[in-house]
């Protein structure tokens, strides 16, 4: 199971599967020594930023010069000499970063040329690790931006700006905390790693089974259980794994077959799995790296955030839930059968404390410890909890499998980080972040649907070459000022949510939809057909924004009466938005009921108790009709 993001297979083609012992001995170590440190932070204080955050980028990138190949044609067992020379200037630049810390910040704005020239090298290096782990798509985006920061005086008036020197764009990208060593390099080592680590003891101590074999026995022998089994399963693990593609590949190898022998066609078992996995970047407590990323931007506390997204999250798997239930009623499916479907009390009876280590991550943050804190406790419950039985005890051998493991999976989105940062600072530099709002606000004016479809597009086509995170941030950093603006009237919460469910669009969505695609290889299916298939089961992910720019179902503002009335409405809207979409209500719907439940879907979602009133009615005609052409 791979807990990493990506955006294609150029990571992946690239690994290396048989290093030689001594050079596999040294990058485990390595790999054991970067989890021993942070979770040693977590546990007992983190260390200075200079330290926390160089620490972090060090070793990653020393990491991937051992893991990652240059190219496809350079050997497989040993590192080239070009990875060498990777290994060493990381070592050099991040290292000069880390010792000359206290020294780089007594002569801001003073550096001297050595301070340039490793900065300089530092940015090339960040470009080539993004490179070997999520493809050159990154490094071109960041390229066009140091071009654009180098001659903004001779861009159109729209996007004109002073312009900088090469130097002033270093001094930016690598000594300014808007840059290499900023925001996402501090987030990924202070939350998210814990949890790629998490999800890698999970992995080892037999819990993920049991997240399988618990929605089995719960929604097995229902109809389309099979398909509901692996909602429920990609909802238990998706909220602790951390990515979409991860998810999809983890569970998906148990139910995508699953589903196939229940009668799913094989491009429909692909994309449920595949629109299941994306709920899971959605519901707490981990939300990919999404939510810590979101308290850094907009200062609310995690637990708030985590709290906020509970409804919208739920309701996308309600939304998936009903059209795979549609799915199964239209095709007449098969159940599970009985003799394959594990009983409730005795599995709970059995594997009760494998549930231990998801209540001790979620009572901590409900009680108000740190993520890190709380992750590193629920690192510890599962390595306890492993030892209740024989065959998942996390021995010496299987903690140094585990740690290893979940470094590995960190290095895909660690090697983004710094290019990330490159290219948030070149943002902030350029005031490119001033200049996008005036733009899209003077063709949408004060309509937040124009803006919001405008987003969209923008987030679909950069979430196409870089991993869903990094399009979520380089995306927020940009638009979020559109829709806080008074003329939109969103709040800052609201804006985030709104652009980090679009930044996942890229996972469902042809032409690229990689997880559909990788739902497409375990299926055995046609890619492209289950990409279309994927983005039909998620279509709840564009319908959401909206709800987060027009309802009260954030409760950020509001009474408590339209709050509950707007979780009403999305609740009723959403079941019957998944049966238009589908086609299908007690029977296959004729043209003039689809038109009435359509009409039905968008009345419920607005929040006002007359249109809901109306929705109902709709709704009701609708019912009896197709009850009574069933007699």
């Amino acid at each position: 199971m791979t807990q990493t993001e990506t955006t294609g297979v150029t990571g992946y083609e690239t690994q290396r599967t048989d290093l030689k012992p001594v050079y596999r001995w040294i990058f485990e170590l390595g790999a054991v020594c970067l989890v021993l440190f942070y979770l040693h932070s977590a546990g007992f204080g983190s260390a200075s930023e200079q330290y926390h955050i160089g620490f972090y980028l060090l070793v990653t990138y020393v990491l991937i010069g051992f893991l990652y190949r240059c190219r496809q044609t350079s050997p497989s067992d040993r590192p080239s000499v070009l990875d060498m020379g990777l290994v060493a200037c990381s070592i050099f630049t991040i290292g000069y970063w880390i010792v000359e810390y206290p020294d780089l910040a007594t002569r801001a704005g003073n550096y001297n040329p050595l301070d340039i020239f490793v900065g300089a090298i530092a940015i090339v290096i960040s470009f080539e690790v993004s490179r070997r782990t999520v493809g050159w798509a990154l490094p071109i985006i960041a390229m066009i931006g140091i071009l654009y920061a180098l001659v903004g005086r001779s861009m159109p008036d729209a996007i004109a700006h002073k312009g900088f020197s090469m130097r002033r764009i270093i001094e930016h990208s690598f000594f300014n905390q808007a840059g290499v060593f900023g925001i996402m390099a501090n987030v990924m080592a202070t939350y998210v790693i814990l949890f790629i680590f998490f999800g890698a003891f999970l992995e080892k101590s037999g819990v993920g089974q049991f997240f399988i074999n618990l929605p089995m026995s719960i929604a097995g022998r229902s109809t389309g259980g099979a398909a509901k089994v692996s909602v429920m399963t990609s909802g238990f693990f998706g909220s602790v794994a951390g990515s979409a593609i991860a998810n999809t590949v983890a569970t998906g190898t148990f139910t995508i077959p699953l589903m196939k022998r229940t009668g799913f066609r094989p491009h429909v078992a692909g994309a449920v799995e595949a629109s299941a996995s994306v709920g899971g970047q959605f519901l707490p407590p981990v939300m990919g790296a999404g939510a810590f990323l979101m308290a850094e931007r907009t200062g609310l506390p995690y637990s708030q955030i985590a709290l906020l997204s509970i409804v919208p999250a739920v309701l996308y798997f309600l939304s998936v839930w009903v059209m795979v239930h549609c799915e199964a009623k239209k095709h007449g499916l098969e159940r599970i059968s009985a003799a394959d479907t594990p009983k409730l009390f005795p599995l709970l009876k059995s594997g009760w404390y494998y549930l231990l280590p998801l209540i001790t991550l979620i009572g901590m943050l409900i009680a108000g410890y740190t993520a890190y804190k709380a992750a590193f406790f629920a690192i510890l419950v599962t390595i306890a909890v492993s030892y209740f039985r024989p065959e998942t005890r996390l021995t010496p051998k299987r903690i140094w499998e585990a740690m290893v493991s979940g470094a590995k999976n960190s290095l895909a989105i660690g090697g983004a980080v710094g290019t990330i940062g490159i290219i948030v600072a070149v943002i902030d530099l350029t005031s490119l972040g001033r200049i996008f709002p005036e733009l899209v606000l003077d063709v949408a004016g004060t309509n937040k649907a124009i803006a919001i479809l405008f987003l969209a597009a923008a987030s679909l086509v950069l979430g196409m070459g870089i991993p869903v995170t990094a399009a979520y941030l380089i995306t927020s950093e940009l638009a979020v000022p559109i829709l806080t603006t008074p003329e939109m009237g969103i709040s800052i919460i609201a804006a985030h949510l709104i652009i980090f469910w679009l930044s996942q669009d890229s996972n469902i969505t042809p032409p690229v939809a990689l997880g559909a695609y990788a739902g497409a290889a375990i299926a055995r299916a046609d890619p492209w057909k289950t990409g279309w298939a994927c983005f039909k089961f998620a279509k709840l992910l564009y319908i959401m924004p909206l709800l987060f720019a027009y309802t009260h179902i954030l409760f950020t503002d509001g009474t408590p009466l339209e709050y509950a009335l707007s979780v009403v409405s999305a609740v009723v809207g959403t079941i019957v938005f998944s049966m238009v979409t589908m086609g299908y209500f007690v029977r296959k719907t004729h043209w003039y009921e689809w038109i009435m439940l359509a009409v039905a879907a968008f009345l419920a979602y607005i929040y006002n108790i007359w249109t809901f009133i109306i929705a109902i009615v709709l709704i009701a005609i609708v019912y009896i009709l197709q009850k009574r052409s069933e007699v």
